[in-house]
């Protein structure tokens, strides 16, 4: 497959205020794969020193979206719709690295996995693995009008 939606992985790492505010940085879209990464600073961890659970989760979500997004048709937004993500050791290190892969492209849903690195320099270990279902929508199809 040799085209993808190039864009709209650029638009989900430009225009989400929260994942840039940590940090979150898009390092290669192919079709169906998406590589991301975060430097960690002393904001991403929990009390202990490691790297906080909703850190790796964002990471991994984001990421899962954006490769999803790189199946979808013009147009088209992916939403998650469920999420489950598995600690595999404590992380630290200086830096988190994403690779997440579309594992089924849908009309109506996709099935994306997602891996959470950490270390330092060539020592990366594979920490946390996700499973994310999107729902792939058209944008009015996802506007909710209603008072918040």
């Amino acid at each position: 497959m040799n085209s993808f939606n190039r864009n709209e992985v650029e638009r989900i790492f430009s225009s989400a205020p929260f994942t840039a505010d940590m940090g979150l940085e898009l390092v290669a879209i192919e079709a169906g794969e998406c590589r991301s990464r975060l430097v960690l600073a002393s904001r991403h961890l929990q009390q202990d020193g490691f790297v906080h659970f909703g850190v790796q989760a964002t990471l991994a979500d984001h990421t899962a979206g954006a490769a999803g997004a790189s199946m979808a048709k013009p147009g088209q937004i992916v939403l998650t719709s469920d999420f489950s993500l598995k600690l595999l050791r404590s992380a630290r290190g200086t830096r988190l690295e994403c690779i997440a892969t579309v594992l089924k492209a849908g009309s109506s849903l996709t099935v994306v996995e997602s891996e959470v690195f950490c270390g330092i320099d060539e020592d990366m270990r594979l920490v946390s693995k996700a499973t994310v279902t999107l729902a792939v929508v058209s944008p009015r199809d996802a506007a909710d009008t209603r008072p918040v």
